[in-house]
């Protein structure tokens, strides 16, 4: 079994507040995100007994808003396995990276999953949506 990413961060083409807090309060029992400064949203859930911080930024990369679940326990073990999950509940597109980072790496690879399912590495910014 691979270990868990120390954080998950997904793309959201489209936030909808209501079902967007809805999921979160199934997958991490989250209370409805709070304002917390210009296009910034947070919660805090809980997975297994730990403290997940939750921070929602809009319009973070290309239209997209950022998720950011600030905790290794959380219910998911990669971004792309979240994605797969958010893009089914809130029937919208995201994007994640491509796992971690290193120098050399192409910075630009992302993942993106489709409501429908379908699923595929992409070029991001450079891809057309």
């Amino acid at each position: 079994m691979m270990e868990p990413y120390p954080d998950i961060e997904i793309y959201l083409a489209d936030v909808v507040h209501s079902a967007l807090n809805e999921w979160l309060a199934n997958t991490l029992d989250a209370p409805p995100l709070a304002s917390a400064g210009k296009g910034k949203w947070r919660t805090q859930g809980t997975c297994q007994g730990h403290t997940v911080p939750v921070l929602l930024v809009e319009k973070a990369a290309d239209g997209f808003a950022s998720l950011w679940l600030d905790s290794r326990h959380s219910p998911w073990q990669t971004d792309q396995e979240a994605a797969q999950y958010a893009a089914e509940a809130l029937q919208t597109e995201i994007r994640c990276s491509l796992g971690g980072w290193h120098p050399g790496d192409d910075p630009d690879r992302f993942w993106q999953v489709l409501p429908d399912g379908r699923e595929g590495p992409i070029q991001w910014p450079d891809s057309g949506r």
